[in-house]
Parts: C-alpha cells; sequence; structure tokens
C-alpha cells in the first residue's frame, strides 16, 4: 500500500486488516484528497503519506512511510524536537490542535505549514497514534482571503451581487441587490427573471446566455432596466453590468456552474450625461442658426431659418402667430407654419393675414396673455382622442404634445411659437422651455425687423 505501512495482522492506526481491497482503497481515497495527509503510531514512526502530502514537500511514500518523525529530513535539527512533540501531544489533547511549522522539501527548500492533528484510538479505547492534516500557509490564507472577499460582497459592497444558476434564475443574491430589485434575499431564491423585472428582461437574460455559453464580455454593459414594483408604472433604472461565468475549481474540465451578474446603477450619471450632450447641441444649433440667418436680407426668412434650426431634435413641427396690431382685441394670425405631411423648411404662411379662431382656453392666448411660455399634452388620452385634442386645437392630428413660448422685442409682445411634439417623443419639460423661450427671442427680433405683430 503505496499511503501506510502495515506490520502483522494489524494496521498500527486500526484494528484488523481491512478486507481484500480494502487496503488499496484506502490508498486510493488518501491519494484523491486535496489536503497533504501523513499519520504516526504512539512513537512517532510515519504509517500513512498521501500524494498531496508528495506534492507539497517531494518526499514520497516510499521515503517517509517507516520514518521516525520528522528529524533530519523533513525538519531542521534544531526543531525537530519541538515539532515532534507538538503533534504527538495531540495523542492526549481533545478535539484538533492546529499549528504551524517550516518544514524541509526534499529539494532543500522550507514550507512553511499549517497542521491540524488529532488522536487516533485503538479498540480498547486509548491512543495508538495521531492523523495530521496540513496545507502551505499561503495556501489556506488565499482560501481565506477569498472566502472574506466573498463575505464582504455579500453583505457590504456597493453594488449589486446576484450569483445566477445555469437556469437563469438567482442563486445567490447580496444586500444591495436585494434592495435594488426590490425584493427580499430569499424572495428572490430560484424566481425567474421575467417575474422580477419588467422591462430589459430579454437583453439581460441573452447577456447571461452568451457568458454561459462564450466567457466574459471584455467590458460592462449598460442596460436599462426596470423592476416589477407593488404598482403604479415601473422606473426604469440604467443598471452597469459586468458578468463573470463561474466554473468548478474542483473537476479537470470546467464545468459552468452559472453567471455572476454585478451591477451599478448608474441612471444619475447617464441622466446628466444626456442633459450635458442635449444642452451643447442645442447651444451649437442655435449658434448655426444665428450664422444662417445673418446671410439673410428678408428679415422673415430670417425667422424661419432660425426655426428651422431649433426644430432638429426638438420638435416634430413649429407655428408662429402674431398679433394683429389692427384690431384692438387680441387677434392671432398665422405667420409661418412646418409642413404637417413630410419634413420640409418652415414657410410663411402668406398675405392674406386670416385670423385664427381659437377656443377658450387654448394655450397661445394664454402664452400672449401670461408673456411666458405654458406647456399642453394629451399623452394621456387614447388615440382617437388625441386626434380630437389636436384638431381642435387647429394642430396637426398626429400632435400630442405642445410648447407655446411668447414672442418679445424691444418689450413689445408679437406673438406665439408653438412646438409639437407626437406621441413618439416625451412631453415637454422645464429645460425645453428655456430652450423655446430663447429660440422665441431670436425669432422675435427677426419679426421685429420685419414689422410684423405687435
Amino acid at each position: 500500500m503505496s499511503a501506510s505501512r502495515r506490520s502483522g495482522t494489524t494496521d498500527e492506526l486500526g484494528p484488523e486488516e481491512p478486507e481484500p481491497g480494502g487496503a488499496e482503497l484506502l490508498a486510493a481515497l488518501l491519494d484523491g484528497m486535496d489536503a497533504a495527509l501523513c499519520a504516526f503510531d504512539a512513537d512517532g514512526v510515519v504509517t500513512h503519506w498521501n500524494r498531496e502530502a508528495e506534492r507539497i514537500l517531494g518526499w514520497t511514500a516510499a521515503e517517509a512511510v517507516g520514518r521516525r518523525g520528522f528529524a533530519d529530513w523533513a525538519v531542521r535539527s534544531a526543531d525537530a524536537e519541538d515539532v515532534e512533540g507538538r503533534l504527538l501531544s495531540a495523542m492526549h489533547a481533545p478535539g484538533r490542535q492546529v499549528d504551524e511549522f517550516a518544514l524541509l522539501t526534499k529539494d532543500g527548500g522550507r514550507v512553511l505549514v499549517r497542521t491540524q492533528t488529532s488522536a487516533v484510538r485503538g479498540g480498547d479505547g486509548k491512543p495508538s497514534g495521531v492523523y495530521c492534516a496540513f496545507s502551505e500557509v499561503h495556501t489556506q490564507i488565499d482560501l481565506e482571503r477569498s472566502i472574506a472577499l466573498s463575505e464582504a460582497l455579500f453583505e457590504n459592497a456597493s453594488w449589486g451581487v446576484v450569483l445566477v444558476d445555469a437556469d437563469l434564475r438567482p442563486a445567490v443574491v447580496n444586500a444591495h441587490a436585494a434592495r435594488a430589485l426590490g425584493m427580499g434575499r430569499t424572495a428572490l431564491l430560484g424566481r425567474p427573471l421575467g417575474e422580477v423585472l419588467t422591462q430589459g428582461v430579454e437583453e439581460l437574460e441573452s447577456a447571461l446566455t452568451h457568458v454561459l455559453a462564450e466567457g466574459a464580455p471584455p467590458a460592462p454593459a449598460e442596460m436599462w432596466l426596470a423592476v416589477r414594483g407593488d404598482g403604479g408604472e415601473p422606473e426604469r433604472r440604467c443598471w452597469r453590468s459586468g458578468f463573470l461565468r463561474l466554473g468548478s475549481p474542483l473537476a479537470e474540465e470546467p464545468v459552468p456552474l452559472g453567471v455572476g451578474w454585478l451591477f451599478l446603477d448608474v441612471t444619475e450619471a447617464k441622466q446628466t450625461e444626456a442633459e450635458a450632450a442635449q444642452l451643447r447641441f442645442r447651444s451649437q444649433q442655435l449658434h448655426r442658426a444665428a450664422r444662417a440667418a445673418a446671410e439673410c436680407e428678408d428679415p422673415m426668412e430670417a425667422a424661419t431659418v432660425q426655426l428651422d434650426f431649433a426644430l432638429a431634435g426638438f420638435a416634430d413641427h413649429a407655428l408662429i402667430d402674431v398679433i394683429d396690431s389692427e384690431e384692438p382685441q387680441l387677434r392671432l394670425v398665422r405667420a409661418a407654419v412646418t409642413p404637417a405631411g413630410a419634413p420640409g423648411p418652415c414657410q410663411p404662411a402668406g398675405k392674406a393675414r386670416l385670423p385664427l379662431r381659437y377656443l377658450e382656453g387654448h394655450p397661445a392666448p394664454q402664452c400672449v396673455e401670461r408673456a411666458g411660455s405654458v406647456r399642453a399634452t394629451a399623452a394621456t388620452a387614447e388615440p382617437g382622442r388625441a386626434r380630437e385634442w389636436a384638431l381642435a386645437r387647429q394642430w396637426p392630428e398626429s400632435s400630442v404634445h405642445a410648447l407655446c413660448a411668447v414672442l418679445r422685442s424691444r418689450g413689445r409682445t408679437l406673438g406665439v411659437i408653438t412646438f409639437l411634439r407626437g406621441a413618439a417623443r416625451a412631453q415637454f419639460e422645464r429645460s425645453d422651455a428655456a430652450y423655446a423661450e430663447s429660440v422665441a427671442a431670436r425669432v422675435a427680433a427677426a419679426l421685429d425687423l420685419a414689422g410684423v405683430g405687435g
């Protein structure tokens, strides 16, 4: 038996000799273990030595079994008495005894090992020797660090960590991820992702499947997801996500255990980036519009050019209504309009100057009377109702959102400019109103030069 020594009919660390084949089985079990194992009888003679012990120290079982203690081969002479005494003292101590020793390798090197030693008792219950399991200290430290890192990730990490099994269901969830997903850590286990997320689940599952099949992507991915809540419209959040394919460290060939999904909520940062990019684009558009308008000899053409540049990325249509100065009461007439069908440049409305019969409470007259911007929307209405809403206000039937900004120049109110968006766009926000007022000021200056409005 390569991993142990036998004498007579009994093993020195056990009772009777195993049945035929039992010795080979015991040797196979010892050699198959990841831990280094050795054993000593009551006199300190090595009786067992497995392959992991051979790997760490270089001494084969044939060279180790039968030696008394570690003196003159596995430890320095100066340390031999102390090491042997501490190892054999485990025969008379309860439980396991943990020590650290510096052992010698066959090639003369030194290895610091951590040992766990326990007594072996014979059939009469008296100590008959000790067995010792040992491993390199740096290996143990690496293991402890890995465990500590795992515990820190799942308890104290400021980002979400979810271990997803091969069926794409959460197997382990840390506290941060549980809060982000709006459920308890235990409640999330084993649930399909479609029961947790309402938007973006297909994209996430596709990414997890890809990682299982081909490995982690080279860079994090930003995904917009919405968590299923108790009620109301779920809020979309941007999670910067990284993925790791998990394989079993115990198998010779990597066996996928699942995917580690790490994510961090970057919604606010993405929104800030989008707002900054939008602001830069709009500033560039105003600058381009000013340069193009400066080349126009006709002030009315300059006003429509300003509007053409303003529409890019901002609205689908725009209308310019000016005040009929010949009427004592407020009356608006159409001065310029963008095409309601195919895209095209803003065109003057002609010289007919027919009055617009706006209904009471229409946003355009309200804007003139208040001398401030007015927003309106029919986003919550059904498509048919939204169409009626737009036609009743004399806007293109596809209009769903409106923003009116007053046209003022040199202290005079000249009229109103109306920006319109369809259902595919979001409704106007306050930041949009500030941009619309900037455009209105430039358009009003051109209309004032043209003698239109007021």
